[in-house]
């Protein structure tokens, strides 16, 4: 990173010290200080409560920064250069909102010279638990957050955040596994047999309708099963999300990748 970039991170973070507004360190200099992974980015995150995201752009527009409200339902950006810092306030699924248990178990930890509060691990974790682009997977990253701090996490509050998607999270476990063959008894037998009952749960249908939970990871990959008549798990009852969201979420990666087309579902033997 350049001086123009980290004068302008040092000085996103005063702003925000000295505006009263509760935020959170996240990203990759949260992943570093509880990973010792470093990665050189010209982005900056910070995490507020829903109700403070455009607080937060207000603040930096009067501080002379360009901001806009790039999501509605979960992200600003303040531009500067050629870096921006994003004001994430929920997650693209629309699932993982900032509360104050993000506050209430938050780290604190010095980042560019400033002492701040992280984004704990376990909400890191929950967050990237459900990113699995064509172009982006965050598995790595959850790798590396348990293997380093497995012996202090709050695996009870993990399962609740992950809730009714708990599969998403054994998932995850069965892959750590995987990566770190030596190291599996990280993971408490206890998490992974309640997660293993939750199996046998039966299958979900709304109102009739088959759902297709895939759009909680992509925004872009199942589309096609929308066509097909699965129920979109964003939007209510099952999700969170409007209509208008889920549209503008959609069309954005539009314009990044090739949306995969649906044809004719194919048809199934009897």
């Amino acid at each position: 990173m350049d001086k123009l970039g980290l004068a302008f991170f040092q000085d996103a973070l005063r702003v925000l010290a000295a505006s009263r507004i509760p935020f959170l360190v996240g990203g990759a200099y949260a992943f570093n200080v509880y990973t010792g992974v470093h990665r050189n980015t010209r982005d900056f995150d910070v995490f507020v409560k829903p109700e403070h995201g455009r607080d937060v752009l207000e603040l930096f527009r009067h501080a002379g920064y360009r901001t806009e409200l790039t999501f509605d339902h979960w992200l600003g950006k303040i531009h500067h250069g050629g870096y921006y810092v994003d004001v994430i306030f929920s997650s693209g699924n629309g699932l993982c909102a900032v509360d104050q248990a993000w506050f209430t178990h938050a780290t604190r930890a010095e980042v560019l010279g400033q002492s701040v509060l992280l984004c704990p691990v376990e909400e890191m974790i929950w967050s990237k638990g459900f990113i699995m682009e064509r172009e982006r997977f965050d598995g790595a990253d959850i790798m590396h957050l348990i293997r380093a701090n497995a012996d202090r996490m709050d695996w009870r509050r993990l399962l609740q955040r992950f809730g009714r998607h708990s599969r998403i999270l054994l998932a995850h476990l069965v892959v750590f596994g995987f990566v770190y063959p030596g190291e599996r008894d990280k993971i408490p037998a206890q998490v992974v047999s309640e997660l293993i009952r939750g199996l046998d749960e039966p299958p979900l249908v709304v109102d009739g309708t088959p759902l297709c939970q895939g759009t909680l990871l992509s925004r872009s990959q199942y589309v096609p099963d929308l066509a097909w008549g699965y129920r979109d798990a964003r939007l209510p009852p099952y999700g969170g999300m409007t209509p208008e969201e889920v549209e503008a979420w959609t069309e954005a990666a539009s314009k990044e990748i090739e949306l995969p087309q649906a044809d004719a579902e194919p048809e199934r033997e009897a």
